[in-house]
């Protein structure tokens, strides 16, 4: 019989899955928001619902025509924004939640995903923001970062 994964890898695994719907060329990035146990939502960077995704937009997507700025692309929303909108839309509450993302979050993340209550963040890959881990930090959010199926109190 197959060993059953611990929770923590069920749900990075969930959220590698959700990154591969994922429309930004530049950064394929999952999350998934849990709570006892229980998947609440997920998200994955791409644009709003009803507005073309980046790789339906060709050539024009890139700068100065499109909709990359000082390398980042504005017009899709990070897997964190998501995966709380779509939560935020059908009526359920983050607080006390855990989210696990494939990518460390942003600093504009780690604002939301306070706001929204979550209490612990656990993720896998970096991103270079390390004010992100200071708005962590000041809020007293557990942190953890996820590697090989071992997490890592990430000292902040």
């Amino acid at each position: 019989m197959q060993e059953r994964p611990s929770w923590d890898a069920y749900f990075m695994q969930i959220a590698h899955l959700v990154k591969t719907r994922a429309t930004c060329p530049r950064r394929s990035v999952g999350a998934v928001i849990v709570k006892d146990k229980h998947m609440l939502a997920s998200g994955y960077n791409g644009a709003p619902s009803g507005i073309q995704h980046c790789p339906e937009l060709g050539p024009t997507h890139e700068w100065p025509v499109g909709c990359l700025r000082a390398g980042h692309c504005i017009r899709a929303l990070h897997a964190e924004q998501n995966a709380l909108l779509q939560a935020a839309k059908i009526g359920i509450p983050c607080e006390g939640a855990t989210i696990y993302v494939t990518c460390q979050p942003c600093n504009n993340c780690a604002k939301m995903i306070i706001n929204a209550g979550i209490v612990k963040v656990i993720y896998e890959g970096d991103y270079p923001d390390d004010f992100s881990l200071e708005l962590f930090r000041e809020s007293k959010m557990e942190v953890f970062r996820y590697r090989e199926g071992v997490l890592e109190k990430v000292d902040l």
